[in-house]
């Protein structure tokens, strides 16, 4: 995390001095979670991250997200979709805009900590038995990459959300959950703007 840390520093002390934009804003984002893996449903999704623009095209923020997902269970090569759970997130990204014009695209990465929710209890039949798996609450190191366009004060991107599966063990199989997900998002970024 310092590591990530320090190149967004470096990065910044390359930038120009003199800057034609407002450094800090606050996005705040809705849009759609769509789990990664077959027969996983998708759900909701709120974010909202303030920023500070290191130069008018970098940006450094601190994610912190909510998303509503029906999580996949996989056994045996065979998907089947749990309780809908909440998956939170507390990120440092940084974000690069491309021109200084109104219509501007963007590239992002990000990295920290995925706090997800439990699962409930979830019944599988395991050598035609049935058997009850449950999934605690747990943190997962994790990656973000984004991408999208900003127009004026207003955003629409797509974010990949990387977060390790998570597996639990019966005693002749493994339930796996993937829990890496897709976001597609819409924003309006508060403040910046040009001076």
């Amino acid at each position: 995390m310092k590591r990530i840390f320090l190149l967004f520093l470096v990065l910044g002390s390359f930038s120009a001095i003199a800057q034609e934009f407002k450094p800090f804003k606050v996005n705040v984002s809705l849009g759609y979670a769509k789990a990664i893996g077959e027969g996983v449903s998708g759900g909701r999704l709120l974010s909202i991250e303030p920023k500070y623009g290191l130069s008018d095209h970098f940006d450094l923020g601190l994610r912190l997200e909510a998303a509503l997902i029906a999580r996949g269970l996989t056994k045996d090569g065979n998907t089947t979709t749990s309780n809908i759970v909440l998956f939170s997130s507390s990120l440092v990204t940084g974000t690069y805009l491309f021109g200084t014009g109104r219509i501007r695209p963007f590239i992002g990465i990000g990295a920290g900590i995925f706090n997800l929710a439990s699962g409930g209890t979830v019944t599988i039949i395991n050598n035609q038995q049935p058997q009850d798996v449950t999934f605690v609450n747990e943190a997962k190191f994790g990656a973000m990459v984004r991408a999208g366009i900003k127009i004026g004060h207003f955003g629409i991107g797509v974010e990949y959300n990387a977060i390790p599966t998570t597996s639990n063990k019966l005693a002749n199989t493994t339930i796996d959950s993937k829990n890496a997900y897709l976001g597609i998002k819409v924003g309006v970024d508060i403040g910046g703007g040009r001076k």
